[in-house]
């Protein structure tokens, strides 16, 4: 632009438009009519080289100072001009239409780059506002469930002395009720206390573990006296043998605790391979998981586990069963064995039940002989219920069947369960069929 104007002023053509317009009025009065036009023509010709040079000029200037620049210049001075001239050339013409017409255009670019720029920022600024609200109602939400947790906490505080008082009346009356029958007796090495605190912040089940293991010790002696006694009574209106009814109510009860067992394992690490990703605090992340389990017991998918001790009981060699019932008939007493003992996989340390085969020697810390037991026979012929084990120490005592000669069945081979279909209809017989289960 600077070199188009220092150009515009080296070119003599304005001084010889000021000479000429000089010359035509000095011979104006004594020129003629043509010689005048002449002369008005040549003037109007070097004006409009004059012109397109200065609105060349006028562009360039424009285009450097940006998009927005002189436009109400433009609009207040040249725009009003441009209407009201009535003469010029047509590169003067088309450099004036030209120059309108970009800046018209720039103009309307900018005022749509305008209304965008307001709705995005508009935009932008209700999902500002939308998140703030949001994350405000967040904030809201974890303070209200932090009191909540303490509430909770202070609440099963209460409850877990509440459930150590329960568990010891049900412990009292359970070995009351067992001192009048010949049912297993509790023996206890040493009475229920809480685990020494190991952190600075003990979680839940360190905290509820004297409590829980003291339910669910009672709970698994309840299940003896009244659970184990309603399927053997209705299993005796099927089978007529008591040993059958009691070998298959023993087997239950093994294969329960087995099932529960491998279900707890695998609950275990699917929580400690999830909780594992996010784990973060003073807790390690054993006890961490821990908690989460006795928290979320009732995830675990008994149904399932019920299943499964039915199937293995089917190809149980030591028990069968009549084919037109199925085992499906003393569910509920597998169902409970499966809940107390996945319960008992969550205490430290956790509870089992004792290893027993037919044909070995009487334990009397382990076992109570049944009432139509030989009391002078060495040997178990077979179990009725299993004792309750902590580590190596007895906890409940089981009930066995001591007879002499228990060695003789030992060795019979019996086969499978038939498969088993339909509802459970009515069966009886006076004498065990030898392929059904072993002595």
């Amino acid at each position: 632009m600077a070199e188009n104007l220092r150009r515009l002023i080296c070119n003599e053509t304005c001084r010889v438009l000021q000479e000429k317009l000089e010359n035509w009025y000095k011979d104006y009065h004594i020129n003629s009519c043509d010689q005048n036009l002449n002369r008005c023509c040549e003037i109007l010709e070097l004006n409009s080289m004059i012109q397109g040079q200065l609105f060349t000029i006028l562009n360039q200037t424009a285009r450097e100072g940006g998009q927005y620049a002189g436009v109400e210049t433009i609009k207040s001075r040249l725009l009003p001009w441009l209407g009201t001239s009535t003469g010029g050339s047509p590169f003067e013409t088309n450099a004036c239409v030209s120059l309108v017409i970009d800046f018209s255009y720039s103009l309307a670019e900018a005022q749509l780059a305008l209304e965008d720029t307001k709705t995005k920022s508009a935009t932008t600024l209700l999902a500002a506002e939308d998140e703030i609200v949001q994350l405000k109602a967040e904030e809201n939400a974890l303070r209200s469930l932090k009191r909540l947790n303490d509430y909770e906490q202070q609440v099963q505080m209460l409850k877990d002395e509440i459930a150590i008082l329960g568990a010891q009346k049900s412990v009292l009356q359970s070995r009351l009720a067992r001192s009048r029958s010949p049912s297993p007796r509790p023996c206890r090495s040493r009475s229920p206390s809480p685990l020494p605190m190991r952190s600075c912040s003990p979680g839940r089940a360190r905290l509820t573990n004297a409590s829980r293991h003291a339910r669910l010790v009672a709970r698994f002696s309840d299940i003896y006296a009244q659970e184990r006694l309603d399927a053997q009574t209705l299993l005796r209106s099927y089978i007529d043998d008591l040993e059958t009814v009691q070998r298959i109510i023993y087997v239950a009860a093994v294969e329960s605790f087995h099932t529960a067992k491998m279900a707890f394992r695998q609950f275990k690490m699917r929580v400690r391979k999830t909780l594992s990703l996010s784990h973060a605090g003073p807790a390690s992340l054993e006890d961490t998981v821990m908690d989460y389990i006795v928290r979320q017991e009732d995830l675990y998918d008994v149904q399932a586990s019920i299943s499964e001790v039915i199937c293995s009981m089917n190809i149980n060699p030591k028990i069968s069963f009549p084919a037109e019932v199925d085992f499906i008939m003393i569910s509920c007493l597998i169902r409970e064995l499966c809940r107390v003992a996945f319960s008992m996989q969550t205490l430290d340390p956790p509870l089992d039940i004792a290893f027993a085969t037919d044909g070995e020697l009487y334990n009397e810390c382990k076992y109570r002989r049944s009432c139509d037991s030989d009391f002078t026979a060495p040997l178990v012929a077979y179990h009725v219920w299993p004792a309750l084990m902590e580590n190596d120490c007895v906890l409940v005592k089981g009930e066995a069947v001591t007879k002499r000669g228990a060695l003789v069945g030992l060795n019979r081979s019996c086969s499978p369960s038939p498969i088993r279909s339909g509802s459970p209809s009515k069966w009886a017989y006076s004498r065990p069929n030898e392929s059904w289960f072993s002595h």
